[in-house]
């Protein structure tokens, strides 16, 4: 009985609410000058069913005065991309980019970051958390994995992460490492699972090499583990990443999200501020 309601179990999760095959992804696959290695692992991916991945370019400006440089051209990768395990179509390859922040400084807008399909800030203090939750123009906030989180999360900057449509991010291969990391990654996730309660969170693997990855449903049951709801466990891996995706779209070609709001002003007093220039208009809207 329990083999079949891990099939029905998992049959539900291939197959969404409309019917659609689910769609798996992994954001972050790190980077690596060794080129045959960064392929296999990503014809593991594909082999495993993700449909889409993320090269993880991380920079830590604090050390050897690392530079945000631009990204490989993933054309450049296969000359035919790997096709995606039960799909008919190649695996989707995007870059991402990963800015350790230790002092508000380092985490300027740049020009830089359009070349990224993904934006994320890993944070070292309470108070760079919580400017990356209300300010940076982010699509990821990293989570602590291989070390115990150096401060908690408050429920008011994790709201507002929430609310801008920034994603928390749990890597599981420090959990597969070592006795010692497995247990700082568990910790940290359930502290982040108190301030979200489950909302927002993707799960990503971090591989260094294909023996590091694992299938969707073994990434979804570990998601219980970290204190997520076996649903969410499932949009971490699938929907949330899907969300992630295209909050980075929108970062790139709109320069952040724009927020709509109904004007009910007057209408001479629209009228007024449109013989404004644009450039100037943007100022007073700023000052406002």
């Amino acid at each position: 009985m329990r083999k079949k309601n891990n099939f029905l179990s998992h049959k539900a999760f291939r197959v969404n609410s409309r019917g659609n095959m689910a769609v798996f992804m992994d954001l972050n696959i790190s980077y690596t000058t060794d080129k045959k290695r960064l392929q296999s692992v990503i014809e593991t991916a594909a082999h495993l069913g993700y449909s889409t991945v993320a090269i993880n370019y991380v920079v830590d400006l604090e050390q050897n005065k690392q530079e945000i440089g631009k990204p490989k051209c993933v054309s450049e990768l296969f000359e035919t991309f790997p096709i995606v395990q039960g799909k008919s179509r190649p695996i989707k390859v995007l870059n991402r980019l990963t800015v350790v922040a230790s002092r508000a400084a380092h985490f300027k807008p740049l020009r830089e970051y359009k070349a990224y399909d993904l934006v994320a800030a890993y944070p070292k203090t309470e108070k760079l958390f919580h400017a990356a939750c209300m300010e940076f123009t982010i699509d990821i906030i990293c989570v602590a994995a291989t070390e115990k989180q150096p401060f908690f999360f408050k429920r008011s900057s994790v709201n507002g992460a929430i609310e801008r449509g920034v994603f928390f991010e749990i890597r599981y291969t420090p959990a597969i490492r070592g006795s010692t990391m497995r247990r700082h990654t568990i910790a940290n996730a359930l502290n982040l699972m108190e301030a979200c309660k489950g909302k927002n969170v993707i799960v990503t693997s971090g591989a260094e090499k294909p023996l590091e990855l694992r299938g969707p449903y073994d990434i979804a049951n570990l998601g219980l583990l970290f204190g997520l709801s076996d649903e969410d466990g499932k949009a971490a891996i699938s929907t949330n990443c899907r969300a992630v995706h295209l909050h980075g779209e929108t970062r790139k070609t709109a320069l952040g999200i724009v927020h709509s709001m109904k004007n009910e002003r007057p209408l001479t007093e629209r009228q007024e501020e449109e013989d404004v220039p644009v450039s100037k208009r943007a100022k007073i809207e700023m000052a406002q």
